[in-house]
């Protein structure tokens, strides 16, 4: 998995039985130039369909030696692998106008690791009418449904989306608003850095409730699911554009701020489709956000928020294990979407398989 963090590849081994089980896991950081050029293809540009066949070759190249990586070290050969779930890199995400697009040439992937990849997950339920996104609530509903309690799942990586898992229900889940996309672009503006470690800065900041106003007044936050976002809407350019027409705030206020939209977006979607809710799991880059982990508790004092590892489940792995599972559903000819997730016709077999 590579999400829209752009921070690195996330890549899991899972055993799949009746229930998924993580075996292993390997990251690996996105180089800085690489990360440049798949950064600068979420933006119309000069020459795109070149650069973007260049860019992904390199991220191939990334993943397979990651890949061949992982196997050496469990003593595996890639003969012992039914198949690779490679959800590629998200460059432009435009359901609304029919398209959804991942780069991530799974025929190279296939030459390189020897391995059957299965790829290309999200177009199926956009060519059926769905948003493409979330994938990822059919797989916590079978990683943490368990039909008593009232469960929802907090996936915060660049975007934050909410799986609802309910007994009786059938499982919603949508894209509730930024997660860590702002605060990612706000501190390497400011400060030069990747991410917000632990949320620290934005701790030392205080909330500036009109730039928060100004944020969430944003219609995206109004519309009720089934609904995705990306950086189309969301972005550094997005935020500025608001700064401009306030008096100049202190950086880490801005960042304090930025912490508080992604909370009160998440709660109040939370909230506006679950109004009971016993337990919040997060996982993704978010859940070591203690600024961010510790307002969703303070905003939700009836539910239990934490981590997925409270379930057992290492929140960094958890998305990379969804698209194991859903290379897993592929192969078996089972459905991976869920109509009521995304808005699709209807149940739709996900992902184009590649053999080795």
């Amino acid at each position: 998995m590579s999400g829209t963090s752009l921070d690195g590849l996330d890549i899991a081994l899972i055993d799949q039985d009746q229930r998924s089980r993580l075996l292993a896991t390997l990251y690996r950081p996105m180089p800085e130039r690489l990360r440049s050029d798949l950064l600068a293809l979420c933006s119309p540009g000069h020459d795109e369909l070149a650069r973007a066949a260049i860019a992904e070759q390199h991220w191939v190249e990334l993943a397979a030696a990651a890949i061949n990586e992982l196997l050496e070290q469990q003593n595996l050969s890639a003969q012992q692998i039914r198949a690779i779930g490679s959800h590629g890199q998200t460059v432009r995400h435009e359901p609304a106008r029919g398209f959804t697009i991942q780069i991530g040439n799974p025929a190279l992937l296939a030459e390189l690791t020897g391995i059957s990849v299965v790829a290309d997950f999200r177009r199926r339920d956009v060519a059926a009418g769905g948003q493409g996104a979330p994938l990822v609530p059919a797989f916590h509903h079978d990683l943490f449904g368990d039909g008593q309690r009232h469960v929802a799942v907090l996936n915060v990586g660049g975007f934050s989306n909410l799986s609802l898992l309910s007994p009786g229900r059938e499982v919603l889940g949508f894209d509730s608003g930024p997660g860590n996309v702002l605060l990612d672009a706000w501190i390497q503006h400011c400060l030069g850095l990747a991410y917000d470690r632990d949320g620290a800065w934005a701790a030392s900041g205080s909330v500036d409730n009109e730039l928060l106003t100004r944020l969430l007044s944003d219609p995206f936050f109004a519309t009720q699911g089934p609904k995705s976002t990306g950086r189309e809407l969301f972005n550094l350019d997005w935020l500025l554009g608001h700064l401009q027409t306030l008096q100049p705030l202190a950086s880490e206020d801005v960042q304090a701020t930025l912490v508080e939209l992604t909370a009160r977006s998440i709660v109040g979607a939370l909230r506006g489709a679950q109004a009971q809710t016993d337990v919040l799991l997060v996982c993704g880059g978010g859940a070591h956000n203690a600024c961010l982990m510790k307002r969703l508790s303070e905003m939700l004092p009836n539910t239990e928020v934490s981590s997925t590892a409270a379930e057992g489940v290492d929140p960094d792995w958890v998305e990379a294990m969804a698209f194991a599972w859903l290379a897993h559903c592929a192969l078996e000819g089972i459905a991976g979407n869920r109509p009521s997730v995304t808005g699709a016709k209807g149940l739709r077999v996900l992902g184009a398989i590649y053999p080795a």
